[in-house]
């Protein structure tokens, strides 16, 4: 059996972070915590641009340009989407992933979902550098060994 497994070395590659402005609070926690796993990892810091666009419900759109512009090997969407006491926050969350999974598929590019849905602030909070680490920085590493993985896996022709 062969077995194909991405690795973490991001060295030549270059990546996008998509981030929302909403709930930057926690949003620019899982920004530090993306940066510092591409930089852990070898990605030179002309190789990572940072883009900020209003909310989560906004990441698809611009994450879709930048996979289909050919010049990341991956884009990385971060967000918060914290639960209030109307259905906004079910359209919001579920815009969002559909959108980001449409722009992976669409493009053939990874665009990972590093979009919290949490219940509190304070349950976001833990999950961008509390304690229950950073999923910014989970998000860069997927990201990572996605385009690693998808350096070996051939494309139909």
């Amino acid at each position: 059996m062969r077995e194909l497994r991405g690795d973490l070395e991001g060295r030549g590659r270059r990546f996008a972070i998509v981030a929302a402005t909403f709930n930057e609070v926690i949003v620019g926690k899982l920004v530090e915590g993306a940066s510092a796993a591409f930089r852990r990892h070898h990605v030179a810091e002309d190789d990572i641009v940072l883009i900020w666009v209003p909310g989560a419900f906004e990441l698809p759109l611009v994450a879709t340009r930048l996979a289909a512009s050919g010049l990341y090997d991956a884009v990385v969407c971060l967000g918060a989407v914290v639960r209030g006491e109307t259905a906004h926050f079910e359209f919001v969350a579920t815009e969002a992933a559909r959108g980001i999974a449409e722009a992976a598929r669409s493009t053939g590019v990874p665009v990972l979902f590093g979009v919290l849905t949490t219940e509190t602030l304070d349950q976001g909070l833990d999950r961008a550098g509390g304690r229950h680490g950073n999923k910014g920085w989970d998000a860069a590493v997927a990201a990572m060994q996605m385009a690693g993985v998808l350096d070996q896996v051939p494309e139909k022709d």
